[in-house]
């Protein structure tokens, strides 16, 4: 190695050096004056440059890259609806690379449906991306119907979406409520699965449960809890899951209309670290809200249709061999880090990466930052 690109290696790598606390008084004057002279001090062998920089890059390493940006807009380039039961039909869409390899993108809720800005996680150049709306959510019919809706019609509608389009395997990417599917269908089909992408753990447990809807986050929320806890009369709220699910499914549409916002509201409004408008405003939609409360408190109400508290966690030997990212927001609120933190001590092969400035979204930049990280990182493999 020249003494120009040892001199290269030490000067791009100072700020690093400073950062890491371990900066020689003969690199700040070298770097204050950049003479010949005293760039004589770097005169070393070219065994000594080669280590480091080696160490200069793995300490690059060690930073995690908050900087990548969300893929530019795109439009389909094939939708439908697939009739999953004589009651169900599902909406679903392809945009990207015709020719790519497949992603299925798993929406959250359940009941949130799909939106335009799920697509842009994915390189469209590399990956075919499929997003489908799950039954009674977005734009598919029956709308916010709870009728043959379980975790189990889910994982059979996946199935049958995936050979409607004449895919051998994909990748699997969901988060929140789409990270419980996602284990769910994965441990059910996991010859299907060429990787997995999970994003804000939730394992549908009932201490799970019991910090979200029973007063655990109102803690850290108290002034958005209390119109969601003063909507039920005080003699049945000892169980607000109960108490709503009443409401949700009264013969009065207002007053499931009612439930309904007041139910999504709280959960839009403590999604984000930093309490995001766009999505509060979302929540006061009542098509939406109306399938997000019904569908959500549905299967909440039904312990997610699982015969075990800890299903997920008991099974995850079926998965052990596909290669994961799991991305979990530090300060979330709506699905606690206990459960991801759970979900990496029964599963080290994962990678685990923590966004230590967010909270449940998949929107705030550095867990999006992260996702994009991860679909980059499965496309190498």
């Amino acid at each position: 190695m020249s003494l120009i690109n040892v001199n290269r290696v030490i000067f791009s790598t100072l700020p690093l050096l400073r950062s890491s606390r371990r900066l020689h008084p003969r690199l700040l004057t070298a770097r204050r004056t950049p003479s010949r002279r005293s760039l004589r001090l770097f005169c070393i062998s070219q065994n000594t440059a080669q280590k480091l920089t080696s160490s200069m890059t793995n300490l690059a390493k060690e930073i995690p890259a908050s900087n990548m940006d969300l893929f530019p807009d795109i439009e389909p380039y094939g939708s439908g609806f697939l009739k999953v039961s004589d009651l169900h039909s599902i909406y679903w869409e392809q945009s990207g690379n015709p020719n790519g390899h497949p992603v299925v993108f798993l929406h959250g809720g359940p009941g949130g449906g799909t939106s335009p800005k799920n697509r842009r996680f994915f390189d469209p150049q590399y990956y075919r991306i499929i997003l489908f709306d799950q039954r009674g959510a977005g734009r598919s019919t029956p709308h916010a119907c709870l009728e043959e809706n379980t975790t189990w019609d889910l994982v059979n509608d996946i199935e049958k979406l995936r050979m409607h389009l004449d895919i051998p395997e994909w990748q699997v990417f969901g988060g929140s409520w789409g990270s419980t599917l996602a284990l769910a269908y994965s441990q059910t089909h996991p010859d299907k699965v060429t990787g997995l992408i999970l994003r804000g753990i939730f394992l549908l447990r009932k201490k799970e449960l019991d910090w979200f809807y029973e007063g655990g986050a109102a803690a850290i929320f108290p002034d958005v809890w209390e119109p969601f806890r003063d909507f039920i009369p005080e003699d049945e709220r000892t169980s607000f899951i109960t108490a709503y699910s009443k409401r949700l499914n009264s013969d009065n549409l207002e007053t499931q209309y009612k439930a309904a916002k007041i139910w999504t509201g709280w959960e839009m409004m403590t999604a984000h670290l930093l309490q995001n408008e766009e999505n509060v405003k979302r929540g006061e939609d009542d098509a939406f809200s109306l399938a997000f409360a019904r569908i959500e408190n549905h299967y909440f109400i039904n312990k997610g249709f699982f015969p075990s508290d800890s299903y997920l966690l008991d099974n995850i030997d079926k998965i052990r061999h596909i290669k994961t990212v799991i991305v979990q927001g530090r300060y979330d609120m709506c699905c606690p880090m206990m459960s991801a933190w759970d979900l990496h001590k029964a599963w080290p092969e994962a990678e685990f990466k923590v966004v230590s400035d967010a909270g449940h979204s998949a929107n705030e930049p550095g867990i999006a930052a992260e996702l994009v990280a991860a679909t980059e990182k499965l496309k190498k493999l």
